[in-house]
């Protein structure tokens, strides 16, 4: 062997590379636009910072996604990624409008709806019996429900994009170990691109994500979950395992909220990483102790799911085993997540009181 070969590089690393560098100089273009033109997200009583902020920075991720990940791989060849393309400049394009301008929930919601069903089409088709059309509905509503829980998040510095970057993350690991070339760079793209955007918006906020850039990353989330589907990189309960703290905490105030009568879609602070800061946590520590969760926690729980299932245990319980590896796993860790947030809703409720701490914290 030759010694002095070149080091082999990861396909597409190159790609990963300029698709950092052009959301990072994307962001500080953005910027300087934003404050020109006025865009700035204003304080408020339902808001967790204090100073006018600049939005819409995500749109370097969209353009570095776009560029580095599904158009190179539409130009090879690969049929779904200008429809996946199509999808994402969808839910971009109505963010972006959004950021300039407020638009009507309802269209904003027709818009998501009809993103949501190119890609489940797109992406299902061939891959789901043709008589499962309630298993498509499902699909679609979960990626419209991605679009929106993924905005819902978006409320604190650094939150959303930590969790993009670690639930975009492992699913390019998973998909580099299950061989898929467009899951692989879709979501490794996606990824450095968001992590590249990160410096701009944590520790201290100089530009917020903004709908355009909250509502891509939740349909760029949901694009790589159906294709790790599709290519059995990852199956459905670890899926869930793995998006579990946006999830949940979303999922929990919307039935919450629900529950008690209240305008599901009017801006509110009752999401537990908003009830965090106002008791006092930095944006800093909920940031990174959701990441965490998603980083570090949910891959050593989805281990142990691994391990346990190719136990000899597991051999001699095949169907049991079975049962707690789709369902039990996914389940269990779920409902941990769901008691943590009623838990934690509860101490924030009790360490307000105790301290009298203000409703608006500075970021």
């Amino acid at each position: 062997m030759d010694s002095s070969a070149a080091p082999v590089v990861p396909p597409g690393a190159t790609l990963w590379l300029l698709a950092a560098v052009t959301s990072a100089l994307a962001t500080m273009v953005w910027i300087a636009y934003a404050q020109r033109r006025g865009l700035l997200d204003q304080p408020g009583r339902r808001r967790s910072h204090a100073q006018p902020t600049p939005r819409g920075g995500g749109i370097g991720i969209v353009l570095a996604v776009l560029g580095f990940a599904l158009l190179p791989l539409g130009l090879a060849g690969e049929q779904m990624a200008p429809w996946i393309a199509l999808a994402l400049l969808a839910v971009a394009l109505i963010g972006w409008i959004d950021d300039h301008r407020p638009l009507p929930a309802r269209l904003r919601l027709w818009v998501h709806l009809l993103a949501a069903v190119l890609l489940v089409w797109t992406i299902s088709a061939g891959s789901v019996p043709a008589w499962s059309a309630i298993w498509l509905a499902l699909l679609v509503l979960a990626v419209v429900w991605s679009i929106n829980l993924h905005n819902f998040i978006d409320g604190i510095n650094g939150l959303l994009a930590l969790q993009a970057v670690a639930v975009l993350g492992w699913l390019s690991w998973f998909g580099l170990r299950a061989d898929a070339l467009l899951l692989t760079q879709l979501a490794a793209v996606g990824a450095l691109a968001t992590l590249a955007f990160l410096p701009f918006n944590l520790p201290r906020a100089r530009i917020f994500l903004g709908d355009v850039g909250s509502g891509a990353l939740g349909l760029l989330i949901a694009a790589a979950a159906l294709l790790a589907l599709r290519a059995d990189a990852l199956d459905l309960g670890a899926i869930l395992m793995l998006c579990s703290a946006s999830g949940v905490d979303a999922s929990a105030t919307l039935v919450s909220r629900l529950l008690r009568g209240r305008r599901w879609y009017r801006p509110h602070r009752e999401h537990l990483y908003q009830w965090l800061v106002r008791s006092g946590s930095s944006h800093v520590q909920v940031a990174i102790a959701y990441f965490l969760w998603t980083a570090l926690l949910v891959p050593i729980l989805l281990a142990a799911r691994a391990f346990v299932q190719a136990s000899d245990w597991a051999q001699t319980n095949p169907g049991l085993a079975e049962t707690l590896y789709l369902a039990g796993w996914p389940a269990a860790t779920l409902g941990l997540a769901a008691a943590i947030w009623l838990a934690g809703k509860r101490a924030c409720r009790r360490r307000i009181a105790k301290h009298s701490r203000p409703c608006v914290l500075p970021d």
